[in-house]
């Protein structure tokens, strides 16, 4: 768990582009490993944990889906449902973005711990709670503390394609040091005349001013900002109590509750359809933690380095994370940077282009997508 990711930048080709698009649609079946890449705070007790593939590859999913992970904590696995807060608009990574819960073993753990580079397990995408399933004319979006991150994926998904959807955000807070994404959220409404996003804080203070509404969601606030609501589809995210004083205000108010959807990771709170995917990926990654990958040992001639690569992971990739500089370029088998004669041994080799057959034939392996089949021995 505490791999770090290093730059290998060959001297011998051009580094490597600060963008390289994947084409492979990544899976949880197939590879099921996502690698830190960048860790930002939202407030003083939230962060977002930027996720990207082991193996190039790009995210599909609904906006407001969410994912299982596997965390490795103190030599016990310990498995979340996390929503997805970034946009599938941006398949690239995926983020969560997690809130510091006191004494909880995996936020505080991701907060003071989990860092660029190192890894995790994830299961999904899974979920029924996204806009996706729903299109409507009007939304109304409402949520309570670290429950914005669904509502935010569907916001931010709108708001990349350009669609200009008629939403009013309503977030709750505790005070307005704590509304996350708030600076996000204030520019998509100033840049789009039909997204309205209303904060309501509980508490001010002299660091923590606000000119905005105060208190709770009541039936009043929400007929002064979205008087209209019983014409809008609503989503709903937030703590079990916050979820049931909603609920019960719209029930109140003669909302039509068919156009009611709500998500909660309270797992007996969840739909049997989300209960059942989530149990089929905790199976799903347990079965894969049960079979560990085979390493193989790579043997540099040149250099005199030998280092350890998984079955399931490129030679160049395993030598980059060993912090070795081997000559690079493209990493998806098609500019031959980084050809290199193979003196001994097997790999798996999934090739664009980049190498001909007669070299192949002759003992020439690209490292970038050569997986070893056996302990090899390499010259560089």
């Amino acid at each position: 768990m505490s791999a770090t990711a290093t730059d290998g930048a060959g001297t011998n080709g051009p580094p490597p582009s600060a963008f390289e698009p994947a084409e492979a649609i990544w899976t949880g079946e197939t590879d099921d490993i996502l690698i830190c890449q960048a860790v930002r705070d939202e407030t003083h007790d939230v962060k977002t944990f930027v996720l990207a593939p082991a193996e190039p590859g790009r995210f599909r999913y609904q906006p407001g889906q969410f994912m299982t992970y596997a965390f490795e904590i103190g030599g016990e696995t310990i498995y979340r449902c996390y929503t997805i807060s970034s946009a599938p608009t941006r398949p690239d990574r995926i983020a969560l973005t997690v809130k510091r819960v006191p004494g909880g073993p995996v936020s505080n753990w991701l907060h003071d711990s989990f860092k660029p580079g190192m890894r995790l397990r994830a299961a999904g995408p899974m979920g029924d709670f996204t806009s996706s399933a729903h299109p409507a004319a009007k939304y109304l979006f409402l949520s309570g503390g670290s429950g914005i991150t669904p509502v935010m994926s569907m916001a931010r998904t709108f708001h990349d394609l350009g669609r200009e959807e008629d939403v009013t955000f309503i977030h709750s807070a505790r005070s307005p040091a704590d509304i996350i994404f708030r600076e996000e959220l204030e520019a998509m409404a100033r840049v789009n005349p039909a997204f309205r996003f209303v904060p309501i804080v509980q508490n001010v203070g002299p660091l923590a001013p606000s000119t905005g509404l105060r208190g709770f969601l009541t039936r009043e606030i929400l007929d002064l900002v979205a008087p209209d609501f019983r014409e809008r589809e609503v989503f709903v995210c937030g703590p079990t109590p916050y979820m049931a004083a909603v609920r019960e205000m719209l029930a109140a108010a003669g909302y039509d509750m068919a156009r009611y959807h709500d998500e909660s990771f309270n797992f007996e709170t969840l739909s049997a359809s989300e209960q059942s995917e989530a149990v089929e990926a905790e199976e799903q990654l347990e079965s894969e933690a049960e079979a560990p990958v085979k390493t193989y040992k790579v043997e540099f001639s040149k250099t005199r380095r030998t280092i350890d690569v998984p079955a399931d992971m490129t030679v160049l990739e395993a030598a980059k994370r060993a912090g070795m500089r081997l000559p690079s370029s493209c990493s998806q088998g098609l500019c031959g940077t980084c050809k290199s004669k193979k003196v001994s041994g097997t790999v798996e080799m999934d090739h664009k282009g980049g190498i001909r057959q007669r070299e192949i034939d002759a003992g020439m392996v690209l490292l970038c997508c050569s997986k070893p089949t056996s302990d090899l021995v390499v010259e560089r």
